[in-house]
């Protein structure tokens, strides 16, 4: 009797380590997972945006390569995490890579996204095979202040009860007015809009700081693979600041929009799918 019940003691023990050590890890994005080629494209969606945003892109290469699309924790109506920062969403984007082993994809990310992407590469220049970087900026803040410092310790607590004192309709009104000044297809305003509605508001206001916050200007130069940089139309009337916030950014291939804003991938189809193509054929 007595070994009986040590055999059920150690079979009980042994089924809760295969529980523990069976789950997969969390991370703070979802993944949706496409295509079944032998080389990969990770996608990245800008601030609040769903991994919707991609789904044009994804039709078009889902058929030779494997696609893994992304959705931010708190963004678009995926769960949110305690503590998001612009940091952690970076290591822990490197760490799914490592984890999947999946050998030098393709990153590719909008926005913010392209913020990830461009650290990514830089601090961990082994991973990708290339990145394609939609119209991001190193140092967003520069632009306006080319003498930006990013603060040590940024205190994102005024953002976050501003926001989060805001009724839904004043953050409607707030986000109405910002995405007609970032996509001019306005069939799909309203789409981009309701990401945000259903955007976790804490996570909204942390990310929103913590990247203003962040410069990418000197840690580029780490980044040892191919790039794309994909920019809207209008800045190619800033073309010396641009180019000179990426000039620590070897290998570097420099394109500007025919037409639109900062969403290109809904304003300047054509030209965006160009782009890619001619990048990837290379790949």
């Amino acid at each position: 009797m007595k070994k009986i019940k040590f055999l059920l003691i150690l079979m009980l023990f042994f089924a809760a380590l295969c529980n523990v050590f069976g789950q997969e890890k969390s991370y703070p994005f979802e993944v949706r997972k496409t295509g079944n080629g032998s080389r990969a494209l990770i996608f990245i969606p800008g601030f609040a945006s769903s991994g919707e945003v991609w789904n044009e892109t994804i039709a078009k290469f889902e058929n030779k390569y494997t696609c893994y699309v992304l959705t931010m924790a708190g963004f678009a109506g995926v769960k949110a995490n305690a503590d998001a920062s612009f940091t952690d969403w970076e290591k822990e984007i490197a760490a799914y890579i490592k984890n999947n082993k999946i050998e030098k994809p393709v990153i590719i990310g909008h926005s913010m996204g392209g913020g990830l992407a461009l650290a990514i590469a830089a601090d961990y220049p082994e991973l990708p095979g290339k990145i394609v970087i939609v119209d991001t900026l190193p140092c967003l803040a520069a632009l306006s202040d080319p003498d930006f410092t990013s603060k040590g310790n940024n205190d994102c607590t005024s953002t976050i009860n501003k926001l989060s004192a805001m009724t839904d309709e004043q953050f409607r009104q707030m986000q109405n007015q910002s995405i007609s000044r970032l996509l001019a297809d306005t069939s799909m305003q309203e789409t981009v809009i309701g990401w945000s509605m259903k955007s976790d508001r804490k996570t909204f206001a942390k990310m929103y700081c913590d990247f203003s916050n962040t410069d990418l200007r000197e840690k580029i130069k780490s980044i040892q693979c191919p790039s794309l940089i994909l920019l809207e139309s209008f800045f190619i009337n800033l073309k010396p600041s641009i180019e000179g916030q990426y000039k620590n950014l070897k290998n570097a291939n420099f394109q500007y929009a025919s037409k639109g804003l900062h969403f290109i991938m809904y304003d300047d189809k054509e030209w965006y799918f160009n782009q890619l193509n001619n990048f990837l054929s290379a790949y």
